[in-house]
């Protein structure tokens, strides 16, 4: 294409450490030069949950500023673009040898990253402030995944929480009942008429976690097989309501992606502090698969 723009591009799989399991992200290391349109319009053409495009940041003791579009929308902040992204600039030495910790910059605020190990690959992110939001009737969140009132967990609620994006938690009694939903938009949207939350996420309590899995059709996702921006939230409500311990230091992993086959492992830690939770870190694996280039007019 003659006075093309060439724009490089990593796919990496995220919260895991198998290729072709876990999370697709494609990752640009070198966006500058991409408008808004440009970058949703490579988002939608890959198609995947997610695209990771990385700028110069704006204060200079940060890594880098990255933007985030699913196939529909930009999200101000998501979990599996930043842990994959991590990697990626990782990967490139874009990110000091010497470095266990920095920063990347989000629409959402500054997100800070732990490395636990660089190989194999280990991050952590610290969830952005938790906040606890509208609960909906019980029984008709169940009808909306095609499941009866005694799929539910016990009397516990079905509650948006958000550490940025929105989420509707529906507690289940099992693994098996997780795997038999399937959703039906129409009747979600009859059950919750205000619904603006980024996806709703089902889970059911394992030895150590949950099974779980997220759907978000609104934001272009049928199913998601790893949701890092979940996590966090995922971690406060398991605690609120007597799920895992309500401790500093307390972990637990959410299983997702395994009916999807992209089985996904997605680490907790909660941070305690006189009784109250203060954040939840978030961590996972990562592994290149594909390194590309597009082709954009100039």
């Amino acid at each position: 294409m003659p006075g093309a723009r060439t724009y490089r591009y990593q796919v990496v799989d995220v919260f895991t450490d198998v290729p072709f399991e876990g999370n697709q992200l494609a990752v640009f290391p070198d966006a500058a030069g991409l408008s808004d349109e440009e970058m949703q319009t490579l988002a939608r053409e890959l198609n995947l949950a997610e695209s990771s495009f990385v700028f110069t940041a704006a204060d200079p003791q940060h890594a880098a500023k990255l933007r985030i579009f699913t196939p529909n929308v930009e999200m101000p902040f998501a979990g599996h673009p930043t842990i994959g992204t991590a990697y990626a600039l990782t990967a490139l030495g874009r990110i000091p040898a010497t470095a266990a910790q920095f920063t990347l910059e989000e629409n959402v605020g500054p997100i800070a990253i732990r490395l636990e190990s660089r190989d194999p690959f280990m991050a952590w992110l610290t969830t952005p402030p938790i906040r606890f939001e509208q609960t909906y009737d019980r029984s008709a969140c169940a009808d909306a995944l095609g499941l009866g009132a005694g799929d539910l967990l016990r009397d516990l609620p079905a509650q948006v929480v958000s550490a940025g994006n929105p989420f509707l938690f529906v507690p289940l009694r099992d693994a098996a009942a997780v795997d038999r939903a399937e959703l039906d938009v129409r009747a979600l949207e009859r059950a919750a008429p205000s619904f603006g939350a980024s996806g709703i996420f089902i889970f059911a309590p394992t030895n150590g976690g949950v099974y779980s899995r997220m759907f978000a059709p609104m934001s272009g996702i049928r199913e998601d097989p790893a949701t890092g921006s979940a996590t966090g939230p995922l971690g406060a409500y398991l605690a609120r309501y007597g799920l895992i311990e309500h401790r500093d230091g307390a972990r637990f992993i959410s299983e997702q992606g395994v009916k999807m086959k992209r089985r996904s492992l997605l680490h907790g830690l909660l941070h305690v502090h006189d009784g109250r939770l203060e954040t939840v870190e978030v961590g996972g694996s990562a592994v290149k698969v594909i390194s590309a280039t597009v082709e954009l007019p100039s």
